[in-house]
């Protein structure tokens, strides 16, 4: 009843609308009342086909108000009415969303049935807490994949991204770690993602189990710039609120890049001058305003632990949006294409990928057998090319003798399977049982 009644008390008797004096592409010109409009207002406009098209205000021009479509513009004509919308910019999440797959808008797309409001709205563009009230990250997260587990020890509360091109394996990373994380609740953030595989997400990698316990939100490709923001903004929101009740959550997004693409998008249609690559000076602006909502909670709430992708130009990892999502995250996972190609999934390059909460969040007496291991591995890759061509001579160097015969089983304990789990004790066990029979050199 108290849902209820606030949403009563938004609605608003009277009505204000301006009209529509132009299009220009996606941008939508409206004249009338601007001053009822901010940046961020929402819009219905009325088209000619009797269906009402919801917009955001995302600037202005002289005496104009510049809005953008969350749908398709067919049907609108000069003189069509933009309807101001009172409520707020907000969704209301609840415990019954557990199971249910979401559009950006926050309705669902499942076939399931209405989504029961909750009791409180949360903004889509909430701010992070204060940084002098958040609290510290917490202990040692197991997300049931090894090689994160040993080598990239991740904390609740800790943001991580996941840096690889296309067809590396960030999609089947993702859903290995929505069902085997220990969190009580995933969030999982699809945006801009192919249409045609999201039931092959849902079915075949996220599973009946892992579904049980997330929340989905799916934007795909071809909808609109706005839509694609939005997802990302109520993925965020949605772990907000169970965040809010004390559970540790796990907000998976894939990807931040599409993300930053759907910002640049809208700010050049708004008139902003592009910058390196193309992408506007507010994409570098809304990114750590999104990652940053990701991390402990205040002293009576819980974790939100962020793994974001980051789908590299190129493979280049310097390309403009992974350098600036690199230096606002707790740590990166670098995936690469060559590692893949020999067919070792997950393809993490461990010795270019970082937890930055490491070796703090590592088992103490595991340590020195972590550090053994990014030894062997390092003096292998140093020696990779000489050994592949046959120009090492056996018998010249002890560590790179070690380094050749421990090469199989470290990649053995690296790679598994998207069905396989192994818990964070499982991992140092198996590290240990490949290295304590190989003394180390010299």
């Amino acid at each position: 009843m108290k849902a209820l009644a606030e949403q009563i008390g938004d609605i608003d008797g009277v009505e204000i609308y301006g009209r529509v004096v132009g299009v220009r592409g996606l941008m939508v010109e409206i004249a009338g009342p601007i001053y009822a409009m901010s940046v961020g207002s929402r819009l219905t406009l009325e088209s000619g086909n009797g269906q009402g098209i919801p917009c955001e205000v995302v600037g202005f021009s002289g005496k104009l108000a510049l809005a953008m479509p969350y749908g398709a513009l067919e049907g609108v004509r000069r003189g069509c009415r933009a309807v101001v919308n009172s409520s707020a910019s907000a969704v209301r999440p609840s415990d019954r969303w557990l199971g249910r797959v979401l559009n950006a808008m926050g309705e669902p797309i499942d076939g399931l049935g209405p989504l029961p409001p909750g009791p409180a709205p949360y903004s889509f563009r909430n701010s992070p807490p204060a940084a002098h009230s958040r609290m510290r990250v917490g202990q040692p997260l197991d997300l049931g994949v090894r090689a994160l587990n040993t080598f990239l020890t991740v904390c609740r509360g800790q943001r991580m991204g996941i840096f690889a091109g296309s067809g590396v394996g960030k999609s089947v990373l993702l859903s290995m770690l929505a069902r085997n994380v220990a969190a009580d609740v995933s969030v999982i953030g699809l945006v801009g993602e192919r249409g045609r595989e999201v039931q092959e997400f849902l079915q075949d990698d996220l599973g009946p189990a892992g579904l049980a316990r997330s929340v989905v939100v799916v934007s795909t490709s071809d909808e609109p710039a706005l839509m694609r923001r939005q997802a990302a903004y109520l993925t965020m929101a949605i772990g907000e609120f169970f965040r809010d009740e004390g559970k540790d959550v796990l907000v998976l997004m894939d990807s931040v890049t599409r993300f930053a693409m759907a910002q640049r998008e809208i700010g050049l249609s708004a008139g902003e001058p592009p910058t390196a690559k193309g992408y506007t000076p507010t994409v570098f602006t809304e990114l750590p305003r999104l990652l940053e909502r990701a991390g402990p909670g205040t002293t009576d709430q819980g974790t939100i632990t962020g793994v974001f992708t980051v789908l590299v130009d190129g493979d280049d990892h310097n390309e403009p949006v992974a350098d600036a999502v690199r230096g606002i995250l707790d740590g990166h996972i670098v995936m690469e294409r060559a590692i893949a190609e020999r067919g070792r999934y997950p393809a993490i390059n461990v010795l270019k990928s970082i937890s930055r909460t490491m070796p703090r969040s590592a088992d103490p007496a595991y340590l020195p057998l972590i550090n053994r291991a990014k030894q062997v591995m390092a003096t292998y890759s140093d020696m990779e090319e000489l050994i592949r061509l046959g120009a090492y001579r056996p018998g010249s160097s002890a560590d790179v003798d070690e380094a050749i015969a421990l090469h199989k089983p470290l990649e053995d304990f690296l790679g598994q399977g998207k069905d396989e789990a192994t818990s964070m004790a499982g991992g140092y066990q198996m590290l240990e049982a490949i290295l304590k029979d190989t003394p180390p050199a010299g």
